[in-house]
């Protein structure tokens, strides 16, 4: 049975991830680091999938993966070829499987920039089963061991590849969802998880203020204080993890939105970066700014409405994918088809009256009824 509580997380950070990308507020890296904790959602699905299953558990996530960026590849790379700017060569095979960025042009750049998550997703899963096999046998080095990494690239080799550099900053986040799936998280006291949380917390916040980037506070752009500051937040999320959150559903409207979002998040992900950046023109256009509170609501609503539709359109792939029975919107309550009424036999019924009469007469006489099989 599904945690809600963990539905409700990703829903949260989905919401939080479009919202940021039209908004670019950056202290909404800082309330909700978003995308370490979808992450660790991520790991710790993973290691239950490999309990589960085995090393066939990634080939199984990488068909739920891979379809819905299909088709994002089948309308947006035809469409960089015709515009301009996009040479034919063997890297559009990216676009398929991507261990790296898949190529594009300018505009294709931008709007599919969200690609990166993926193509962390992918590496992740791929060493999901040599890592969970390591995480078990030393938990504290094998999680401290991306961390270091990441230290070593952003002080030692700034120029290092950027999945190098990813695992670094994101693979930690992995790892504590394998601790989660693993109790190790819950077996902690709540002493020891905050005292460890709030260290995490204040090493991220003194290194994010003496290290702003170049956008401010902006966790983007500031990789160990991201680091730092979204384990601590995954610490207390995952830590006081409830077993369930069956409050979600009973609020139908809250229930169904929190199954949407999760039955079609690859799809939501993917495709709101384009309308952001399609309707980014409306700011010079009506003469909005990103001060103008108004406008930035409509931009968000805008993009939500767009994504919807697409969902509508596409969504149904996550469902194949998943090899589950394609909907338009999920989450509907299907209705129990009642059984077909099973009428005795007149032999039965007499059977059954004789049964009775004698368990009846036997009980009246004080003797201990008789089983009838």
């Amino acid at each position: 049975m599904r945690n809600r509580y963990l539905d409700l997380l990703r829903f949260l950070a989905i919401i939080r991830v479009v919202v940021y990308h039209v908004t670019g507020w950056a202290t909404l890296t800082l309330v909700f680091p978003a995308m370490s904790v979808m992450f660790a959602l991520a790991g710790s699905l993973m290691a239950a999938s490999l309990d589960r299953s085995g090393p066939s558990a990634v080939g199984r996530r990488l068909r739920r993966l891979l379809p819905s960026l299909w088709v994002v590849a089948a309308i947006f790379v035809p469409a960089m070829l015709l515009a301009g700017g996009l040479p034919v060569s063997w890297r559009l095979a990216l676009w398929l499987f991507p261990i790296t960025d898949p190529p594009a042009n300018g505009w294709g750049a931008l709007a599919l920039s969200v690609i990166w998550y993926l193509r962390d997703y992918l590496w992740f899963v791929l060493v999901s089963p040599a890592a969970l096999w390591l995480f078990r046998r030393a938990p504290l080095p094998t999680l401290l061991t991306p961390y270091v990494l990441l230290v070593v690239v952003e002080l030692g080799f700034p120029g290092a590849p950027v999945v190098l550099r990813d695992f670094g900053l994101y693979f930690g986040a992995w790892l504590l969802g394998f601790a989660h799936h693993d109790g190790m998280l819950r077996r902690l006291s709540r002493r020891v998880l905050v005292a460890v949380a709030g260290l995490l917390a204040t090493a991220g916040g003194a290194w994010i203020l003496t290290h702003p980037g170049a956008r401010g506070y902006d966790l983007n752009d500031i990789r160990i204080g991201n680091a730092l500051w979204a384990a601590a937040f995954i610490l207390i999320a995952l830590g006081f993890a409830p077993s369930g959150a069956a409050w979600v559903d009973r609020n139908a409207l809250l229930g169904r939105a929190v199954t949407v979002f999760n039955r079609r998040a690859l799809t939501v992900y993917l495709w709101h970066m384009p309308f952001v950046v399609a309707l980014t023109p409306l700011v010079d256009v009506v003469g909005w700014s990103h001060q103008d509170l108004l406008g930035l609501a409509i931009r968000v609503v805008l993009v939500f409405l767009l994504v919807g539709v697409v969902t509508m359109l596409v969504g149904w792939v996550e469902d194949v994918a998943a090899r589950r029975p394609p909907e338009l919107l999920p989450g509907r309550r299907r209705t129990r088809t009642p059984g077909p009424v099973v009428v005795p036999s007149p032999r039965t019924a007499a059977a059954e009256t004789r049964v009775a009469a004698a368990t009846e007469a036997t009980s009246s006489a004080g003797a201990t009824p008789v089983r009838v099989s």
